[in-house]
C-alpha cells in the first residue's frame, strides 16, 4: 500500500469537499439545522458533505471501513478504518464564524497511518502520513521549541454537554490565564491541532472529546515532533474523551497543571 498516493488522493477529495461546503456558506438556511443533543448541531451540510467523503474514500481503499460522526456508513473494515469529521466546527460554520475543518484520519488495526485536517477558510491542509513529516500546503512544519510555560501560547475547547468536571476545568484554565501569554478557543479540536503541528499553539487540551474529532490533528502533531496524551499521561486518548497535545521540551510541566488543577 503506497501511503503517499493514497494521502495525495485523500487530499484531492478534501478539496473537493471543502469547495462544496464554501459554496453552501454562501446561502445556508439556518432553518435547516438539526440539534442531536444540547447543543449540539448537525446541518444537511454535514451530512451531505460526510457521503462525499464517504463514497471517495471507498473508492481509494475499496475494503475500508467507517467511524464516521454522522454515520453515513457504519461498514467496518477488518483492517483499515477511516476515521472522519466532515465538518468540525459545525457551531462555527451555521454562525458564520470563520474557523472549521475536515478531519480524515486512516487507522490500521490500532494504529494510525494518515492524517488530514483542511482548515476551509484559510484554505490550509495539515497532512502526514506514516513515515513522513509533516505538512501545511506542501512545507514541512514542526511544533515549537518553547520550554517554560510561562512564553506559551495554549488551546482548548469548553464543553458544550458534559458538565460534571466544569468547576474544576474552570480551575485549570484560570491557571493557565495567569501562567502563560493566554487560552485561545477556535471551536474546532481539529484546527486546534493542526496549529500545535505547525507551531501557531505550543499546547492544546480538553475533554469530552471525539474520536473524529482528534484522530487526524493528533496523528499530525505527533509527526511534526509534539506529544499525544490522555490528561494522566496515558495513551487512551483517541477513545478515551480526552486530550493533551503538547510540544516535546514542555510536555512534563504542562502535564504538572493538568495534573494538578484538573485530576
Amino acid at each position: 500500500m503506497n501511503l503517499t498516493i493514497i494521502t495525495k488522493k485523500v487530499l484531492q477529495l478534501v478539496d473537493e469537499v471543502s469547495n462544496f461546503i464554501t459554496e453552501e456558506l454562501k446561502n445556508f438556511d439556518t432553518k435547516k439545522i438539526e440539534v442531536k443533543g444540547i447543543n449540539d448541531f448537525v446541518s444537511y451540510v454535514d451530512k451531505t458533505a460526510e457521503k462525499m467523503i464517504v463514497k471517495g474514500l471507498i473508492k481509494i481503499i475499496p475494503e475500508s471501513g467507517f467511524i464516521a460522526e454522522e454515520n453515513t456508513s457504519t461498514k467496518i473494515g477488518k483492517t483499515y478504518n477511516w476515521i472522519v469529521d466532515p465538518l468540525d466546527g459545525t457551531t462555527n460554520f451555521i454562525h458564520g464564524v470563520p474557523c472549521f475543518c475536515i478531519s480524515i484520519a486512516l487507522k490500521r488495526d490500532d494504529t494510525i497511518i494518515i492524517g488530514v485536517v483542511k482548515e476551509i477558510n484559510k484554505n490550509e491542509s495539515f497532512y502526514s502520513y506514516e513515515g513522513a513529516p509533516a505538512y501545511l500546503n506542501g512545507d514541512i512544519i514542526n511544533v515549537t521549541k518553547t520550554i517554560n510555560l510561562k512564553d506559551s501560547l495554549l488551546a482548548t475547547g469548553f464543553p458544550y454537554y458534559d458538565f460534571e468536571k466544569l468547576d474544576e476545568y474552570m480551575e485549570l484554565f484560570k491557571h493557565f490565564m495567569k501562567s502563560t501569554h493566554g487560552v485561545r478557543r477556535l471551536g474546532s479540536a481539529a484546527a486546534d491541532l493542526a496549529y500545535v503541528a505547525c507551531g501557531r499553539f505550543d499546547a492544546f487540551y480538553e475533554y469530552s472529546l471525539k474520536p473524529w474529532d482528534v484522530a487526524a490533528g493528533a496523528f499530525i502533531v505527533q509527526q511534526a515532533g509534539g506529544k499525544i496524551s490522555d490528561f494522566k499521561g496515558g495513551d487512551n486518548w483517541l477513545f478515551g474523551q480526552e486530550m493533551v497535545a503538547c510540544n516535546s521540551k514542555m510536555y512534563d510541566e504542562f502535564m504538572e497543571s493538568i495534573k494538578l488543577h484538573f485530576n
